[in-house]
């Protein structure tokens, strides 16, 4: 995934789909929706008749009654003012458009509504001339599901080695090929997909956009594939690791900044000394996510399992592939931050180039997994970033070594520190770091960490089959 070589700016207040277009493409219902704390899609439905009156925030809703917004029964109903830019026809249900809004109360905007959030770092950005840009690789696991037992939908799925297979790609044709087909219909450039690592495991790249449209497509994304699976009578889970012994899906977050009024990439610089080709803009931001990374973990890697993933072992095929040190490097999987290879012969000459330049300079972290809510996840980066060029923070120079192979030592003298090994550690790093009640306001910080910590606790408090195997008798 790359960055924007023209401008995409989301405008909450920009044109889009009409309600006589949807009716002539069949739709029926519209979806006014918004996100909860978690990303998972809330909403109501509507009547394409009554388009006009949902467009003005005809739609009301309890905020009590859902997690993390901050309202108690007694409060007046939050309003949601879909975003008639992102409206989008469900090819899958086409008699369905899908509406995601902003959240507002009594006309302003709800400052715990996620899409508000992220639009805050946006307008943040704006005023320094910058549009940041960003697209999700995105993977999951399909399963056969008997009670809490999962296994590989296909039950061929079964070699040690399954990352890239074609045979089992094909094995698996329809069910992808729909995804996709659905994908290229809401216009959103599928580029590739494949078999991951790991047995019943894909992955889908599709083309980066600005910030806000990305998140949107990521929580559809989401939706899309469990209403797909479950026709096969399977399960789409995005638990970052479902299996003990297989790789991780993770949702590496692949970032650049363009000059808003040109839409020009401006986060590459050919000359850079350091020999990863980024321009000391795209430095300065790198700086301030490494900067804050502990604090960025708790909302993009957001569940007790996210830490099941951020190990250096774990998986039959060998390495994790998952982040564990707050460090960069150039193409180099190894760190939480990588700095892809640029390949303009693959896109040609970009004066001639139609669509998106998938080569653009950019760089990404892998320290997100497919539970994450784009758009807190993103405006925490975003925030983040824009801290180190606001104070012309530095990251140091890149390491090019593999990570997981320097001893504890080594890491100490490179001033190298380690993500938080589980979702209290971060969490408590969240809570400790100024810039995550900077970003999140005072209200959704500290909801934000109440739900995390009871979340942890709740976990915690769980007596395990593996304690039972190895405590019953032990003693």
């Amino acid at each position: 995934m790359s960055s924007a070589q023209q401008n995409m700016t989301v405008d909450p207040e920009r044109g889009g789909i009409t309600q006589e277009q949807l009716a002539a493409q069949g739709v029926k219902y519209c979806f006014s929706s918004f996100v909860d704390v978690s990303g998972v899609i809330k909403g109501k439905a509507v009547p394409i008749d009554h388009f006009d009156r949902m467009m003005r925030g005809s739609e009301l809703y309890t905020g009590a009654a859902i997690e993390g917004l901050g309202q108690g029964p007694n409060d007046d109903e939050l309003a949601v003012y879909p975003d008639p830019g992102a409206i989008v026809q469900l090819p899958w249900r086409p008699e369905i458009a899908w509406a995601p809004g902003y959240m507002k109360y009594k006309g302003d905007p709800w400052p715990m509504c996620s899409r508000n959030v992220l639009q805050r770092q946006i307008d943040r950005a704006a005023a320094l001339g910058l549009q940041f840009n960003l697209g999700i690789e995105c993977e999951c696991y399909v399963v056969n599901r008997n009670g809490n037992e999962i296994s590989p939908n296909n039950v061929v799925d079964d070699i040690a080695k399954a990352a890239y297979d074609v045979q089992l790609t094909l094995e698996n044709y329809d069910f992808l090929h729909e995804c996709v087909s659905n994908m290229n219909k809401m216009g959103w450039g599928v580029y590739s997909f494949d078999h991951e690592d790991a047995n019943g495991q894909f992955e889908f790249d599709f083309n980066y956009a600005d910030v806000m449209t990305t998140a949107d497509r990521f929580v559809l994304w989401r939706m899309m594939m469990k209403e797909i699976a479950r026709k096969y009578g399977w399960e789409t889970t995005f638990m970052p690791k479902p299996y003990a012994n297989k790789t991780g899906s993770g949702a590496h977050f692949n970032m650049s900044l363009a000059d808003i009024k040109t839409g020009k990439n401006i986060s590459g610089d050919a000359g850079d000394p350091r020999g990863c080709g980024l321009s000391k803009l795209a430095y300065q931001f790198l700086a301030g996510t490494l900067k804050h990374a502990e604090a960025i973990v708790a909302v993009t890697c957001p569940t007790v399992n996210s830490y099941k993933r951020l190990i250096k072992s774990g998986s039959v095929t060998g390495y994790t592939w998952a982040p564990v040190f707050v460090s960069y490097g150039g193409n180099n999987r190894t760190h939480m931050m990588r700095v892809p290879t640029l390949r303009p012969q693959i896109e040609g000459d970009p004066s001639k180039h139609k669509g998106p330049y998938l080569s653009a300079a950019r760089w990404e972290c892998r320290a997100v997994d497919t539970t994450v809510n784009p758009y807190l996840g993103a405006a925490m980066m975003l925030g983040a970033g824009l801290e180190g060029i606001e104070k012309d923070l530095d990251p140091g120079d890149p390491i090019n070594l593999n990570m997981y192979e320097l001893s504890q030592a080594e890491l100490k003298e490179k001033g190298v520190r380690t993500l938080p090994g589980t979702l209290l550690h971060s969490i408590e790093a969240f809570a400790a770091d100024p810039i995550s009640r900077e970003i999140m306001g005072e209200d959704l910080y500290n909801s934000y960490i109440q739900l995390k910590t009871s979340e942890w606790w709740s976990y915690h408090n769980t007596i395990s089959e593996w304690e039972i195997q190895h405590y019953l008798t032990k003693f």
